[in-house]
């Protein structure tokens, strides 16, 4: 059985940084397209980043967070990791990451097998 575990979400100033990473066990991780996405307090889902796998490693990223954020992956440490830079109060959210693209829209999370339980990401002005 997949599963995801993330870690790194925290309170910040605007502007400062935090680094997310996502532990995954139980699956073929190099073999995954991997995703975050976020859920802003009363709004519904949103795409984030995603990345391929199985060595392609193109990634993708919500316009939001271009230039901002960044995302990567240690196949050999099965761990995903979101880099994020200028925090703004906007990207205030719950960040979870999603492993496994199975069909669909692939900036949903429901395109995606898995997903973990989220971590808190509070950015105050």
């Amino acid at each position: 059985q997949v599963r995801l575990v993330e870690s790194g979400g925290g309170s910040v100033q605007t502007g400062e940084s935090l680094r997310l990473s996502c532990a995954v066990s139980g699956g073929s991780f190099k073999g995954f397209t991997m995703a975050w996405f976020r859920q802003p307090p009363g709004k519904p889902h949103e795409h984030v980043a995603r990345i391929g796998g199985v060595m392609t490693h193109v990634t993708a990223y919500a316009d939001s967070v271009k230039g901002r954020f960044t995302i990567t992956r240690d196949d050999a440490a099965n761990t995903l990791s979101l880099q994020m830079n200028s925090l703004k109060p906007e990207d205030t959210a719950v960040y979870y990451c999603a492993a496994q693209f199975t069909e669909g829209d692939p900036a949903s999370p429901a395109a995606y097998a898995y997903r973990g339980q989220g971590t808190q990401v509070t950015v105050s002005s």
